[in-house]
């Protein structure tokens, strides 16, 4: 969602916006190795409300070269830094020709936060205790080198407003001649998996407005065990509203979906995917109000991947991971570094 923030912002600075998709070897080159596969990556990019177009293996070092190609007028990019392997500034060319822009880089998650958050096997990032030390030492070794800490790389608290839902929100009410369609779940780690199946529930009708339900951390614990979710309900609001099928989601939604749920929303049509569906604290099946109304459909996404399955790639490369971001938190303190000398100079 913080990726999804940043195109938000980008689009509001023009009239249509092309997102540039690196491929797989260009960031194992410059970065480490990524989670996703760049298929998924283009997938889960294209889902994104705010995106007009992609470019598929884009460059990893942005050229006007590139940006003729697209016929863009600038580019824009958060306002920290990226660096090639080298540790040159990516946008040098760019900025230098005044075809740069900058939007706000969203606090309190990065690739890097999550990753360590998957590493660990407690529950502190989603319950109100301090969290456990065991998980600061973890985010240390995680988002720290050795001297010192990135602004960049580190992690900080991320603090949910009305005002980020309201710039996620479509806002948008149902119409006359919609077909209300309830999906309930976690969407934990929003992924490619997540965005294939709510592709698939937008296919079934016409002029389809999708609610999707998002239970609380707590429940999604009670169902899912371990130190799941990852992400938590902000989190996951925001994840989920930033994808293009969506049209409204319900924070907190129950796990049993209920008579009221179903008469409130007007909900035409109910929809779960292949994965299991664990019976309320009851023992009670959690869709038997629309299935009784004859509204309950199961629809195959025709994706495996689940967020077990991502959690389990972040694992096996661990060791690969944990260099990664000790290496890109070097070279940014390294160029910090340069920043401050030449400020010094200047003086």
């Amino acid at each position: 969602y913080g990726h999804s923030n940043q195109l938000r912002q980008a689009r509001a600075m023009g009239d249509y916006l092309i997102v540039g998709v690196h491929t797989d070897e260009e960031i194992a080159k410059h970065k480490g190795p990524p989670v996703f596969t760049q298929e998924e990556r283009y997938k889960m990019v294209q889902a994104i409300k705010w995106v007009d177009e992609i470019a598929p293996g884009a460059p990893y070092v942005t050229t006007l070269e590139t940006l003729d190609k697209y016929s863009c007028d600038f580019c824009v990019h958060g306002d920290d830094i990226t660096l090639t392997i080298d540790g040159k500034d990516t946008y040098e060319e760019v900025k230098t020709a005044g075809r740069y822009r900058e939007c706000k880089r969203t606090q309190g998650v990065s690739t890097t936060d999550l990753v360590g958050r998957m590493l660990l096997m407690t529950k502190a990032h989603h319950s109100n205790i301090d969290e456990d030390l065991d998980y600061r030492k973890h985010t240390d070794n995680f988002g720290k080198g050795p001297k010192g800490h990135s602004p960049w790389t580190g992690v900080s608290q991320f603090l949910q407003t009305s005002q980020k839902i309201i710039q996620f929100a479509s806002g948008k009410e149902p119409q006359a001649g919609d077909t209300i369609i309830y999906v309930a779940g976690a969407f934990d780690l929003f992924h490619v998996g997540h965005v294939d199946f709510l592709e698939k529930v937008h296919q079934l009708a016409e002029k389809p407005y999708i609610i999707a339900g998002l239970h609380f951390d707590q429940e999604v614990n009670r169902y899912k065990g371990k130190n799941y979710p990852i992400m938590n309900i902000h989190e996951r609001t925001l994840s989920v509203l930033a994808c293009r099928y969506v049209s409204e989601v319900v924070i907190g939604a129950p796990y049993a979906v209920t008579a009221d749920l179903l008469d409130h929303f007007r909900v035409t049509l109910v929809c779960h995917g292949m994965t299991e569906v664990v019976p309320d604290k009851d023992g009670s099946d959690p869709y038997e109000e629309p299935k009784q109304r004859g509204i309950f459909q199961l629809v195959d996404s025709g994706s495996n991947l689940t967020t077990d399955l991502i959690v389990q790639r972040i694992i096996k490369n661990r060791l690969e991971f944990e260099a990664r971001n000790q290496k890109k938190e070097a070279k940014e303190l390294a160029v910090l570094e340069a920043m401050k000398r030449l400020e010094e100079e200047k003086h």
